[in-house]
This record gives C-alpha cells, sequence and structure tokens, in this order.
C-alpha cells in the first residue's frame, strides 16, 4: 500500500474523527453545556480579554487553573483537554520564544554549552508568553468543545456580526465535513484497488486526480445546493431558530466572570 495514500487516509480519519468528538462533547450534562451560547461566547471573550490584559504570572496561572476546573465540571477529560492544547502550543510558541531566553538583557539564569546563557528575564517573558497563549488557547477550545456549531453561529449575533458572514460561516463548517466524508471515501475506493507499493510518479499521479476530482464534485455540490435552497425559499437571508432565554444559571455566571476580569484588571505587577 502506498505510504502516501495511507497516511492521507489516517489524516481524515483522524479529522473526521477529532470533529465527531467534538460534536459529543458539546451534548455532555457540564456547566458550560448549560449556559446560554450568547452568554458562553461573551464571557469566554471577556476571560481571554483579561489574560491578554494582566501582568501578573499568579493571575495567569490562577486563569489557567480556572480553565482546568472548567474542563473538568464540563465533563470534559482534563488529561484530553491539556493534550489538545499543550502538545501544538510548544511547537508553535516555542519556536517564536525560544530566542527570548538569550537575547533578553538580564540577570543570568543558566549557563548552556556554547556559551550560551539563558537570562532571568528571558526565562520569566517566555513562561509569560506561553501561559499567556496557553490560558487564550484553553478558553477558545472550551467555548468550541462545549457549543453545539449551530448555536455558536447563532450567538455571533450578540457581536452583531452580519448575517451573511454567519450563513457563510455555518455552510462552511457543514461542507468541510462534507468534503471530507467524500474524500475519505475516494481514498478508501483507490486503497481497496491498489496492490504492492507505488512509485512516487503513481502516487503524484493518483493524489492529481483525487484532488482534481474532488474539486469537480465540489463544484457541482456548490450548484446542487444553491438551487436547493432556492426552491426552499432562500432569497438571502437564513431564519434561524430562536435563541434561548437567559437563565438564573447564566446571571450567576456573568457575575462571576465579572469579578473575576475586575480583579484581573485591578491586580497590578
Amino acid at each position: 500500500m502506498s505510504s502516501v495514500l495511507a497516511r492521507s487516509l489516517r489524516e481524515i480519519s483522524e479529522r473526521l474523527e477529532r470533529s465527531l468528538v467534538a460534536e459529543e462533547i458539546s451534548r455532555r450534562s457540564g456547566w458550560l453545556q448549560s449556559l446560554d451560547a450568547r452568554v458562553k461566547l461573551v464571557t469566554l471573550l471577556a476571560l481571554i480579554l483579561a489574560v491578554s490584559l494582566t501582568h501578573s504570572l499568579a493571575v495567569l496561572a490562577g486563569l489557567y487553573l480556572l480553565t482546568l476546573v472548567l474542563a473538568w465540571a464540563s465533563a470534559i477529560g482534563v488529561v484530553y483537554f491539556i493534550k489538545r492544547v499543550w502538545l501544538a502550543l510548544p511547537f508553535f510558541t516555542g519556536i517564536m520564544a525560544l530566542p527570548a531566553l538569550f537575547l533578553t538583557p538580564g540577570a543570568p539564569l543558566w549557563r548552556l554549552p556554547l556559551g550560551l546563557v539563558v537570562t532571568r528575564t528571558g526565562a520569566v517573558t517566555v513562561l509569560f508568553l506561553l501561559l499567556r497563549v496557553g490560558a487564550s488557547a484553553s478558553l477558545a477550545l472550551l467555548l468550541v468543545l462545549t457549543t453545539p456549531w449551530a448555536a455558536l453561529l447563532r450567538a455571533l449575533t450578540v457581536l452583531r456580526v452580519p448575517d451573511v458572514v454567519v450563513l457563510v460561516l455555518g455552510m462552511t463548517y457543514r461542507y468541510i465535513y462534507v468534503l471530507l466524508r467524500l474524500t475519505n471515501d475516494m481514498f478508501l475506493s483507490r486503497q481497496s484497488r491498489v496492490l504492492g507499493r507505488l512509485s512516487t510518479r503513481q502516487e503524484r499521479s493518483i493524489e492529481a486526480a483525487i484532488a482534481g476530482t474532488l474539486l469537480a464534485r465540489s463544484l457541482h455540490m456548490s450548484g446542487e445546493v444553491y438551487l436547493a435552497m432556492q426552491s426552499r425559499g432562500f432569497r438571502g437571508y437564513a431564519h434561524t431558530l430562536r435563541p434561548g432565554k437567559i437563565t438564573m444559571r447564566d446571571g450567576v455566571w456573568m457575575a462571576i466572570v465579572a469579578l473575576v476580569v475586575l480583579a484581573t484588571i485591578l491586580v497590578v505587577r
């Protein structure tokens, strides 16, 4: 079996599995799942803003611990939650932050081979960056994992997002999933017809053929979807379900977040 085809098939299957897991988590009985999507969106954005404004490592650590508590209270496995954030975070953020360890002026903290010196100021700067990005990414992940996509789109109306943008986002999410399933089926059908190992040229030829077929099918599908929407009365505006009512639980959560944000802003260095 071609290694390229096998790897592509595995990656597509993993993407599909992750999307299904996220939908399953959003339907669990947890604290954040029980909140109104509009309240959840505004409050978690407020917490992300607090993470960006604070200049205290202790406050940053406390806000990150709050995300872990929220994940546990929302029936999300804490280990799974930490892995989703920190497996990718050191690679992307760490590469950008690494030079700050050695180039930031300050008192020496560690002396490494080849004359490299890690300064205390540089270590604090990198720790700030990692904690800030980690806490922000964790809060965003909480919002995505605990809110069904349709409810999250409806909640965007609170931020005065134009209806056409909400419509495009909703259709994009839905048909990315459809195209992933279609691509997965195409790779499976090709896999069942391959014997032995393919040459590099044959692998590229198959990949190009699949990409071209997928493009043609996506264009054809977009036309069919638009005609189907027209036949059902679509004239440029999508009518969504009415949002739910704000409950006492939502009010309590908003008060808690307001106190946390206010305390974060008042804390000095």
